[in-house]
């Protein structure tokens, strides 16, 4: 039997459980994985919590969309796995777990030097971030201002905008400076008296938001006046009224068929460049399969580094 964290109704951490399930089954276009590291990620905790809307429970729901391991099978239809290949996966469900079905086209194999903690870190924040980068179409004449620049989110994104050439400018607390710097961008306090700060170091071409305040979304209209080049992947509801870009973070437009590529296309991405030694990921703490609620509790704390559940 497999064991897996579950919830049965929205609540708090403690909602979290762990139970024995069925062992997975590969489908015709699906492998399944050994789970040796999941990520933990802030759309867990809202979805868990009832923050993010979802449809009705018809029973218990798994959690967690990210991680790494080894194939332990391999289902119809499907070529370029083996049995015993490391791999990395993203987008995918029910992540917290000691063993889980995903879609092949979710999954890229890991290469040699790229641990199961780094691979289970990437998906989602680097699937956004390379999305994010990309549908602003930022190139090396842009300056992009990243809100949350210490986050997974902007990390990744930071070191996409930089490999493009472009300069970028990075919000965060002044404890976590020296990290956004190390990445490739110039660190800004947060706060009052941003905007003043930005401008002295110079003209803002292009803003993802990945913080999600309603002072960052008031910041960035200041600072740029071209509504296209703003995006949030936080606050998507208000975008519209605000006339700027939203990629998902609830917001009514769902991704366009190319966003959805780029998003799939950057786990490949970034998982050659961590190989390649040109791409960084900051771990934070890992937790048990059955400390599953301890970890979301650090999340909501604020937590510095991705945080991991290693079944």
């Amino acid at each position: 039997m497999t064991q897996a964290v579950q919830y049965s109704q929205v609540g708090g951490p403690e909602v979290l459980v762990v139970n024995e399930v069925p062992d997975p089954v590969a489908r015709p276009g699906e492998v399944t994985i050994r789970v040796t590291a999941a990520g933990v990620n802030p759309i867990d905790a809202k979805l868990r919590a009832g923050v993010r809307p979802s449809g009705p429970f018809d029973g218990p729901r798994g959690v967690g969309a990210d991680g790494a391991g080894h194939i332990t099978s391999v289902g119809d239809g499907v070529d370029g796995f083996r049995v015993g290949d490391p791999v990395a996966f993203g987008w995918a469900a029910g992540a917290y777990a000691t063993d889980v079905a995903v879609a092949a086209a979710k999954v890229a194999v890991r290469p040699a030097g790229v641990t199961a903690s780094q691979g289970a870190a990437l998906g989602i924040p680097a699937g956004t971030a390379y999305q994010g980068v990309r549908s602003l179409g930022v190139r090396g004449d842009d300056t992009l201002l990243i809100h949350g620049g210490s986050g997974a989110v902007g990390q990744a994104a930071i070191q996409f905008a930089a490999a493009s050439g472009a300069r970028v400018i990075a919000t965060c607390s002044e404890r976590r400076a020296d990290r956004v710097a190390a990445l490739g961008a110039i660190p800004v306090r947060y706060g009052d008296g941003l905007v003043e700060r930005v401008r002295e170091i110079g003209e803002v071409t292009a803003i993802f938001d990945c913080f999600g305040s309603d002072e960052a979304l008031a910041q960035s209209l200041e600072l740029l006046a071209d509504g296209s080049r703003i995006a949030t992947i936080v606050s998507g509801a208000k975008a519209a009224g605000l006339g700027i870009r939203a990629f998902s973070g609830g917001s009514p437009e769902p991704l366009t068929d190319q966003q959805l590529t780029w998003r799939a296309e950057a786990l490949p991405v970034a998982l050659a460049l961590l190989a390649a030694g040109a791409f960084s990921v900051e771990l934070g703490e890992p937790f048990e399969l059955t400390a599953a609620a301890d970890a979301h509790r650090a999340l909501d704390a604020g937590a510095a580094g991705k945080l991991l559940i290693t079944p």
